[in-house]
């Protein structure tokens, strides 16, 4: 049986799978699920959550994304903050690897925390040897 992370830190392209009903959005409801049921926190960094804001706000309209903000945060997804320590990890992941730099933090979280990072992006392939990753089908 699989070890249960210490957390899940969730990128911008899962929670976009998931708003958009895309196939990896059952995967992340069975993620919030199993994170409620064993007291799993759930994290995503404050930059990849700007990212999830200005993607729904330009194919909807900020309204809507602040919805979606209000949301994540309703269902217990905590907005991580930048500091020196996690913006530094993340600078030293971008340079090594081939990642927006939106994802170099969301690896960098996942990294700090020691938690599952989720997603479906290919480009956090690079990095699998030094980040636990919970890859969406």
């Amino acid at each position: 049986m699989p070890r249960r992370p210490k957390a899940y830190v969730l990128d911008s392209w899962a929670i976009i799978s998931f708003l958009q009903a895309q196939s990896g959005g059952a995967t992340i409801f069975d993620v919030l699920t199993s994170a409620h049921e064993h007291n799993i926190p759930l994290l995503m960094s404050v930059i990849s959550a700007s990212e999830v804001w200005y993607i729904k706000a330009r194919r909807s309209s900020p309204s809507d994304a602040d919805k979606v903000i209000a949301e994540l945060k309703q269902v217990g997804i905590e907005f991580v903050d930048v500091h020196w320590e996690l913006a530094h990890e993340a600078a030293r992941l971008k340079t090594k690897n081939r990642m927006s730099l939106a994802d170099s933090f969301a690896a960098a979280l996942a990294k700090q925390r020691r938690a599952s990072l989720v997603t479906g992006d290919p480009e956090f392939k690079e990095i699998e040897n030094e980040v636990s990753i919970e890859w969406l089908k």
